[in-house]
């Protein structure tokens, strides 16, 4: 088994030599790859509809596809579906990633031939960045686990459709084959609950070296394996020392995940989508996640708060500022033009261009103007919550607006690991980290039109039986830090706790 250890050394070198090389090359790669993407463009159907054949520079293109979301998309989409061929990219997706949209019902997102390896190509890199940064590649020596949806695929138009970690369960090499759990046909267990004893089952006696998954749903993992086993999941795995996450902000959950493990291991933060894999943490050493810049996919930003307006500003790489909230936008080799993702950023550093994911643009309260942002509740939880020394299992935050007499106000629905023995002091400190973040929202406050935040706990796995009883608990599934209204908050009140 230490075989593949010694054969990653000098793959992981040759990769991760690669990749420096990329970060200076940058914005004359995304250059060429909007030319090549026009170039296989022009013999689309898309393509003839934007007269791709009269576009000789970004301008052109700029000025000829216009800014789109799912739902503007779904044309030629439906298209795919009823067989037709060269519609948004040559020939027919080689899959469709499936994936339950909230205003547009399920989306079915093409990944080509030629898009494919950007998916698992670079869940690799960013482990063997990893590798050849720190000298660790003994987690290649024993078993790797990807908390991922259902690899069984359904057709749809005759096109293999899945939930993208299942799709990606396909596309792992066979060398890594003998070391992945759980098995094939655990992984096909709809059911969560099911699933995860089964994966307990299989993983509890194994030289477990590397996880992977979103952060809540690997916490549920080692809450199950610390409750069989009665150990810490460090000490019942001694080799464990890599851990791989992405699809939700770490640090809320940071703390109660390496204390279930019981010492450090490392961490390494990784940006997929189902319309592709945009960044992944190449180092240690600083922060955000270097963007993938030369796999097939040209990015346009466009200022967050210009992002509803008919005509936005759209930004090339090179025009990107660090510190400012972005729309991240998209036109790939999976057939995507001018495509709305719906996931806001914002970069850190543009030498080399990395960044940090600070939400959804659907995800927000805006309830009285004040548009509070998933990045600024989270980090004002997160400071509040470092001063009193409190553990967060699950958050969400929905306005509360009153239609008599009283006061509205913003809702925080909290799991805490420990009930704080003061809940007013944390809502005062929460009040005050969010007027700091958001001047909008102090001047709403101030005015006396919005009175300060109620937090309002939840019971212990209150959200996990929230996620239950509407058909989303486990796989991709993740609570909406934000909402402009109040279906979720709704939703949990039953689970609220009796103080």
């Amino acid at each position: 088994m230490k075989i593949k250890s010694l054969l990653a050394k000098p793959f992981a070198g040759y990769v991760y030599k690669t990749i420096q090389k990329n970060k200076l090359t940058a914005l004359a790669d995304q250059e060429r790859i909007l030319r090549q993407l026009v170039e296989v463009g022009k013999g689309t159907r898309f393509g003839r509809d934007h007269l791709f054949s009269d576009i000789n520079d970004y301008a052109a293109y700029r000025q000829a596809v216009p800014i789109r979301d799912y739902e503007q998309f779904k044309p030629w989409i439906q298209e795919i579906i009823e067989g037709r061929h060269n519609v948004l990219w040559k020939g027919v997706p080689q899959y469709f990633a499936k994936t339950s949209g909230t205003t547009s019902g399920v989306k079915y997102i093409p990944i080509t031939r030629e898009s494919v390896g950007n998916h698992f190509g670079t869940a690799r890199n960013a482990a063997l960045c990893y590798a050849a940064e720190t000298g660790n590649t003994r987690f290649f020596n024993g078993k790797l686990i990807f908390l991922s949806g259902s690899p069984e695929l359904e057709r749809v138009g005759n096109i293999p459709t899945g939930r993208l970690s299942g799709i990606s369960n396909h596309l792992i090499p066979k060398y890594l084959r003998t070391n992945q759990l759980p098995s094939y046909e655990t992984n096909c267990i709809e059911d969560w609950e099911t699933k995860l004893a089964k994966i307990v089952d299989e993983t509890i006696g194994q030289n477990m070296t590397m996880i992977s998954g979103i952060p809540p749903w690997m916490q549920m993992y080692f809450d199950a394996l610390m409750e069989r086993s009665g150990k810490k999941v460090g000490e019942l795995f001694p080799q464990f020392s890599l851990m791989i996450q992405g699809g939700v902000n770490f640090e809320p959950y940071k703390a109660r995940l390496m204390d279930s493990i019981g010492r450090p291991v490392d961490v390494v933060e990784v940006y997929p989508a189902s319309e592709g894999f945009f960044a992944f943490q190449d180092t240690q050493e600083a922060e955000g996640l270097l963007l993938n810049t030369n796999d097939g996919i040209f990015y346009e930003f466009i200022p967050a708060q210009e992002i509803f307006h008919e005509n936005p500003s759209r930004l090339r790489l090179h025009e990107v500022e660090v510190g400012v909230n972005y729309a991240l936008i998209i036109n790939s080799n999976a057939g995507l033009w001018g495509y709305n993702i719906g996931d806001t950023v914002k970069f850190v550093s543009t030498q080399p261009y990395r960044l940090v994911v600070t939400g959804r643009i659907k995800h927000f309260i805006s309830a009285f103007g004040e548009h509070v942002i998933g990045e600024e509740v989270e980090s004002g939880l997160q400071e509040a919550a470092t001063e009193l020394g409190l553990r967060i299992t699950e958050f969400t935050v929905a306005p509360y607006v009153e239609q008599g007499q009283g006061k509205s106000y913003h809702e925080w629905f909290i799991e805490f690991e420990t009930l704080p023995a003061d809940l007013p002091e944390l809502a005062r400190r929460l009040d005050a980290h969010m007027r700091a973040r958001n001047i909008y929202y102090d001047d709403l406050i101030s005015g006396n039109i919005l009175q300060p935040l109620v937090v309002t706990p939840i019971r212990k796995n209150g959200f996990i039986e929230y996620m239950k009883q509407i058909g989303k608990l486990g796989g991709q599934n993740k609570v909406p830090r934000l909402s402009n209204d109040r279906q979720l908050a709704d939703g949990l009140l039953p689970y609220r706790l009796n103080q």
